[in-house]
């Protein structure tokens, strides 16, 4: 199966593929977060049937729904477990100075003492990534640590 992928200047980016039946389906990943699930008419493939807005946690779901490791939801009971602890997942976007760079190259954990516990890459998940893993852009780096190091790691991620 192709998975085609298309930036889109200032929104994010939109990844479509054809099911085994012949219906084309899409997914707008906004730099916000938020997505969009597009179902293409059978008549038109230009055309949307329909297209739902999903906001993270609804995504999130879907996306467990359909098959995805259950990481982030292991991580949400941890953090109501442990006051203080903070994961978020930072989408990497196409302006990032990281796209093409290693984890290693970030230097995430010695910089703002957060830690990268997972990257979602097209909807595969790589649990405890090696610092020689190379980011790309739309990937969900999933970060752990306190709020002050996750939102230094977001920062870090954006502009360097």
């Amino acid at each position: 199966m192709d998975l085609e992928e298309t930036k889109l200047p200032g929104v994010g980016l939109r990844h479509d593929f054809t099911t085994a039946r012949g219906r084309r389906i899409g997914v707008i990943s906004t730099r916000g977060g938020e997505r969009e699930l597009l179902v293409y008419s059978q008549d038109d493939p230009d055309a949307c049937h329909a297209v739902i807005d999903l906001d993270g946690d609804e995504a999130e779901v879907l996306a467990e729904l359909l098959g995805q490791p259950r990481v982030i939801e292991r991580l949400a009971r941890l953090r109501e477990q442990i006051e203080g602890l903070a994961t978020e997942g930072i989408y990497l976007e196409d302006t990032s100075p990281y796209v093409g760079k290693t984890l290693g190259d970030a230097a995430i954990r010695s910089r703002t003492g957060a830690s990268v516990v997972a990257l979602v890459r097209a909807g595969e998940v790589v649990p405890s990534p090696a610092p020689s893993q190379e980011f790309a852009t739309g990937d969900k780096i999933v970060v752990v640590g306190t709020q002050e190091g996750v939102r230094a790691t977001a920062e870090l991620l954006q502009n360097g």
